[in-house]
């Protein structure tokens, strides 16, 4: 839902067909809440029609968050990348030695 919400407003009906197989429209109903309380998206109301849009810096925040982990990661795995291959010369250069 949220990545059709990327692409721009969509009513409720047509972002529930998708998951109409798969989902009851309660269910799908109370997703799109959660998903405003998180102040993911906000629901409009024109008449009987119903549609939504995308709160963009919700998402921002997360990103960033989530950006400096995948850099802390990113950088805890070259230093464990450089570790093995010093580990494994140092195994090379004594099997050397000994054979």
């Amino acid at each position: 839902m949220l990545a059709q919400l990327s692409k721009g407003e969509a009513h409720v009906s047509d972002l529930a067909k998708p998951f109409l197989k798969e989902m009851s429209l309660p269910a799908i109903t109370k997703h799109l809440k959660v998903l405003e309380a998180a102040d993911l998206i906000t629901k409009t109301r024109d008449a009987q029609w119903r549609s939504c849009k995308i709160n963009g810096t919700p998402l921002k925040d997360a990103t960033d968050w989530i950006e400096q982990y995948r850099t802390f990661w990113e950088e805890s795995f070259d230093r464990l990348d450089d570790y093995l291959k010093t580990i494994q010369s140092k195994k090379k250069k004594k099997g050397k030695n000994h054979g």
